[in-house]
């Protein structure tokens, strides 16, 4: 952050931009520092703080499992170790109850899922200034902690699922199974064209609709996080009741976040079953 003092529009926007990297106008590459320099950048530039937590936390994820996993006792569970079969058992159950075919990969995916994102999504609960001061001392211009804001971090996982999406449609039904179900439901074949509307747009909705979920509730989170932030410069009356909304949007916060990492593993299990599925 600047040492001078923002509005409150610069502050928001100072918060909501991304670490990027890319071709600066002058043709040189380096780190924007403002939102047009980062927009010119185009499709190559990468958003730094977003890669960057990522990675950081789902090392944590597989360190902190794996330690577990090396450490586990046969007796009676406790601490870290009991939390960690908890939630192995919560994905075991979840993924016993909505996926119906025989795929070792599904259990380990939505683990991952669950627990990667979980991780992404309660980095908004940390104080919004904290990290981007950090930043500022180490001479960064900007740096957003939590990756579910970012869009190419949500889009980036869901593109995923959806290539698994297809990639199994096709193992288990065919080419022609596959390309027989968006051209022959639901409407058999005299009604093709209305079928490859359909069935395409249900198909590429399954991506977008992931993405775009996990993303537009943890960026109004973030927002409303930002926009609490700046009553503590109202004075100490407003900072005081400001204080109190905070804590109370946290707590509330918890569930979201939690419910967001819990419907993107869901819905990906579902995607999978019906992949696994002769007709859905």
């Amino acid at each position: 952050m600047s040492t001078e003092a923002l509005t409150s529009s610069e502050y928001i926007k100072h918060h909501l931009q991304n670490l990027t990297f890319g071709k600066l106008p002058g043709g040189d590459w380096g780190l924007a520092h403002s939102a047009e320099q980062a927009k010119e950048m185009g499709f190559w530039a990468l958003n730094l703080d977003t890669l960057g937590m990522s990675i950081f936390l789902g090392l944590i994820f597989l360190l902190v499992f794996r330690s577990v996993a090396k450490t586990a006792s046969a007796g009676i569970p406790t601490g870290v170790q009991n939390f960690v079969e908890w939630i192995v058992e919560f994905i075991d159950t979840s993924v016993r109850g909505s996926f119906s075919g025989k795929n070792p990969l599904v259990a380990p995916l939505a683990l991952t899922i669950f627990v990667w994102i979980l991780l992404m999504n309660l980095m908004d609960l940390l104080p919004v200034d904290w990290v981007p001061r950090i930043a500022h001392l180490l001479g960064l211009p900007f740096f957003k902690v939590v990756p579910s804001t970012d869009p190419n971090a949500t889009f980036g996982m869901a593109i995923s699922v959806f290539f698994l999406v297809v990639f199994y449609s096709i193992k288990m039904k065919g080419l022609g199974g596959f390309v027989g179900e968006l051209t022959l439901q639901p409407f058999g074949k005299f009604g093709l064209p209305a079928n490859i509307f359909l069935e395409g747009v249900n198909l590429v909705a399954k991506p977008v609709s992931l993405a775009l979920r996990l993303f537009g509730n943890m960026y109004a989170g973030e927002m409303i996080f930002i926009l609490i932030a700046l009553m503590f410069g109202g004075g100490i009356g407003i900072g005081l009741f400001g204080g109190a909304l905070q804590w109370a949007w946290a707590v509330f916060h918890i569930l979201i976040v939690t419910l967001q990492a819990f419907i993107f593993m869901t819905l990906t299990i579902v995607y999978l079953d019906m992949a696994h599925q002769e007709h859905h």
